[in-house]
């Protein structure tokens, strides 16, 4: 492709310049699903011209990425229509995936592979002088999820398209997500995320469903014509929801559900008395503070101020989602008290756990229903997966914030916890103690209100997200209530899917394997087991090889343009990209570099297999330490890209900015992948899947679906090290002391040494001292009892490494064994066992 694109579209073979368009050139632009080359690239003008309002020549990438992106969605929206109106007709039972985040990742490559048409658009492109791939990388990403919570709800949503369910997501249209990351002397730096600076053309407003939030105020009570006692909330501010729909197609079927995200606005945006008097601010005061509930995605919430914004984020999604539930339930001549029958809302993790309470208010304040019967429906309508065995990220509110913002809500938890209170009492008679671990409200000190408490107890499902995961939140996490409501629980492990993480970011591997086994695959992943027969072919072997380095290759690349470092595609691809935390314990792999480091320093010619350590992720904007392991990662590479004894055997890489576009481009190219929480504070994991579906072997420990990846892919195929989550519960209730292992083993000593001196730091002894100090005196997460297990283990990935036959075999079979880690398999799980739902099959019709 030349630096001027514009230039090659006038005089492209095809001779659709603008100026070739005839009359009849028009007429069959206005046909907008047709599906081959020629109209497709019709259709593309088109849309330059009246979308855009730009001719080639004054053309922008961004220009040319919408006018494609509107050529797609024209395409969409056929479907869409007819899902739709397929739905309303049937009155079909609906998923309604309840998520504070949807990390979707660009929907251009995506589309184009779910509607079948990625090879006729590149073709067009390339007719017109463009490049699909540069097209591609013009999509601002919108970054509205955090990372793995996000990510699976995501992947939920293509796997309900792709298998026919009729669903809605709903979330929080925020206008800046999760922050861009630039790295400055080593340190995390933060940008606002202007996702929607450019425009965003997948979604349409939906203006005329706007809803009403209330928020503050105080509550009146009084008898109703019928003698019932009545609450009325006078709230002391209104806000407006306004939904924006984007459509979600699914592979390969005619499916495309909605994810429906929500803005808020003032009721009235400007005030003219105050504009007239000379308060300018004051004339839009009323919309600043309304807009400011969608600005941002997780304001920080270490003040009062931020934890209000958090909560009234949680329950302004929420009521505008049900309320908007109510609105279809209406449209479709549906009385009421089936909302539980047409509806089946998942609560991913404890951020809509309000909603429990919303519904039960519009049940009982607007629409007059007696608590029993609200309460049925309500427990009957909600399921709540558990995504986290942190106890701090149990979300908890002040009860005299939560009863300042939401008055009638608290009203209605005292009334939910003294009726379960009393069916505890019932079932658990003289348990005071268990009375005070279970209320809904906790007592000690501050009170506070327990948001996962409350989803356990009006909810009819929970689950958890890998078995692990679930056996721990019954023996520990949620004990109390699997003892109380054990037919409740059930598990549920996540899954990734194929489309995204194997068709459109890895296409040459998704066609080695669719010519051995066919494509079916893409929609079955268990059909993946196909390809151990070709397991020992050494003519595929080659090819498999030959791919990888393919990828590794193109990643090398990345990293020469955006790093400036240069590193061997040769070279073993040690891969760990995810959210900074100090329970995924990147900084265990800091200590295999700086060990290995202080190996080549004792003895400049020892045999190292050569590694390239590549980081990925971004830590909380609040979260000091992860920052600080991120700084420690830039100033290690530092030193040991640059050291001559090294001579290019270890390369250290931090990619800035890791989303999930980026992650499309590592998954293919990783030959180790990182997988070394410590035991039982991962929940599942999903990376862990994506990067062994791509060929990546796995170290790791038995956290959370490490374990059954291990199970499946077999342990001869797994590098595995470290303690048991029960053994790390014993070590910690009989006094971990992690100075003991420093004391005893020479090389923890000698790298943690090497870190606290300054040696990584310019000389500045300082600057690591928190971390040190913390891994000394207390080390939560148990780095230094694991070190050994991991240098050993290492020590084995080096050696299996130098035999490429047999890492390439251990490589296809973690690939052709990963079938069950398939978000279809999960969804499958999930309809048949928690929602009840049924596919629903939709026909193209003319709109």
């Amino acid at each position: 492709m030349t630096s001027n694109p514009s230039a090659q579209i006038h005089g492209s073979s095809s001779e659709l310049s603008l100026d070739a368009i005839d009359l009849q050139d028009r007429c069959e632009l206005s046909n907008r699903t047709g599906m081959d080359s020629e109209t497709l690239k019709r259709a593309f003008l088109n849309n330059l011209f009246y979308v855009q309002g730009k001719f080639p020549a004054l053309a922008t990438t961004n220009d040319y990425y919408m006018a494609l992106a509107y050529t797609v969605r024209d395409r969409l929206l056929q479907r869409w229509i007819n899902t739709a109106a397929t739905y309303t007709e049937l009155g079909s039972r609906t998923v309604a995936y309840f998520s504070a985040e949807f990390l979707m990742g660009p929907h251009l490559g995506n589309n184009l592979i779910n509607l079948g048409i990625y090879d006729q658009v590149e073709q067009g492109m390339a007719e017109l002088g463009l490049s699909l791939d540069e097209l591609q990388e013009e999509e601002e990403e919108p970054g509205l999820g955090n990372g793995g919570l996000g990510r699976l709800a995501a992947c939920y949503l293509d796997s309900l398209a792709t298998l026919d369910i009729p669903s809605l997501g709903y979330g929080i249209r925020y206008e800046f997500g999760i922050f861009d990351q630039d790295i400055r002397d080593g340190w995390q730096v933060e940008r606002t995320d202007k996702w929607l600076s450019a425009g965003n053309p997948w979604e349409i407003a939906r203006p005329e469903w706007s809803v009403e939030i209330k928020l503050g105020g105080h509550t009146e009570h009084y008898t109703d014509d019928h003698g019932n006692y009545r609450s009325r909330w006078v709230p002391d501010q209104v806000v407006k929801g306004i939904p924006y729909d984007t459509p979600i197609l699914g592979y390969q079927t005619n499916t495309a559900n909605t994810l429906r995200l929500w803005t808020a606005e003032a009721p009235e945006s400007f005030d003219f008395t105050s504009f007239n008097s000379g308060d300018y601010l004051g004339a839009v005061y009323e919309k600043m503070i309304s807009e400011n509930i969608s600005k941002v995605l997780y304001p920080n919430d270490d003040s009062s101020q931020g934890k209000q914004l958090r909560l009234t984020q949680q329950f302004f999604f929420v009521s505008c989602s049900l309320q908007d539930m109510i609105r279809i339930l209406h449209g479709q001549n549906l009385p009421l008290e089936n909302f539980h029958k047409k509806f089946a809302v998942q609560l991913n993790d404890t951020h809509p756990a309000i909603s429990v309470v919303e519904l039960m208010r519009l049940l009982i304040d607007h629409h007059q229903m007696d608590w029993e019967q609200a309460w049925a429906i309500t427990h009957q309508t909600f399921a709540y997966t558990n995504h986290t065995l942190l106890p701090e990220a149990l979300e908890r509110w002040p009860i005299e914030l939560f009863g300042s913002l939401l008055p009638r809500h608290l009203e209605l938890i005292y009334e939910i916890n003294q009726r379960f209170l009393d069916e505890v009492r019932i079932k658990f008679p003289d348990d005071e103690e268990r009375m005070i671990r279970m209320s809904l409200i906790d007592e000690s000190g501050e009170r506070y209100v327990r948001m996962a408490h409350l989803a356990c107890v009006g909810s009819h499902a929970i689950n958890g997200v890998a078995a692990l995961h679930t056996e721990l939140l019954q023996k520990d996490v949620l004990r109390d209530f699997y003892e109380m409501y054990p037919h409740k629980f059930t598990n549920k492990t996540n899954g990734v899917t194929p489309r995204r993480f194997m068709v459109l970011s890895n296409s040459q591997l998704s066609k080695l394997i669719t010519s051995k086994i066919g494509d079916s695959w893409i929609k079955n992943l268990k059909e993946l087991q196909q390809l151990e027969q070709f397991v020992d072919d050494a003519g595929f072997q080659v090819e498999w090889r030959r791919i990888k380095q393919h990828s590794k290759t193109e990643l090398a690349t990345y990293i020469q343009n955006n790093n400036g470092i240069t590193v061997d595609p040769d070279s073993l691809f040690d891969i760990q990209a995810k959210r900074f935390h100090e329970y995924k314990r990147q900084h265990l792999s800091l200590l295999h570099i700086v060990t290995l480091y202080n190996r080549i320093k004792e003895n400049p010619d020892i045999e190292i297999t050569p590694r390239t350590f590549i980081f990925g992720g971004k830590a909380a904007p609040g979260y000091f330490m992860a920052k600080l392991i991120i700084k420690l990662i830039n100033s290690v590479g530092n030193v040991v890209n640059r050291d001559p004894d090294v001579r290019g055997r270890l390369k250290v890489v931090f990619l800035k900015d890791y989303n999930v576009k980026l992650a499309q481009r590592i998954y293919p190219a990783a030959d180790l992948s990182e997988q070394i929480s410590t035991a039982g504070k991962e929940a599942s994991g999903t990376g862990n899947m994506k990067f062994a579906l791509n060929g990546a072997l796995t170290i790791g420990t038995l956290d959370g679906a490490n374990v059954e990846i291990r199970e499946e892919v077999g342990e001869e195929n797994f590098f595995l090290f470290g303690l048991t989550t029960e053994e790390v519960y014993h070590k910690r209730a009989h006094g971990y002391r992690s100075r003991d292992y420093y004391h005893t083993n020479a090389e923890l000593k000698l790298a943690i040494d090497r870190i606290a001196s300054g040696f990584f730091s310019q000389g500045d002894a300082e600057l690591f001292r928190p971390l040190v100090d913390d891994l000394l005196n207390q080390d939560q997460y148990f780095l230094f009892a694991d070190y050994a297990s991991y240098i050993a283990c290492q020590d084995q990935v080096a050696a299996v490494y130098k035999d490429q036959t047999k890492w390439t075999r251990m490589s296809i079979l973690n690939a052709a064994r990963m079938g069950k880690f398939s978000s279809d398999r999960s969804i499958e799980d999930y309809c048949r066992d928690i929602w009840k739902v049924e596919p629903v099959n939709v026909e193209l019709r003319q709109c």
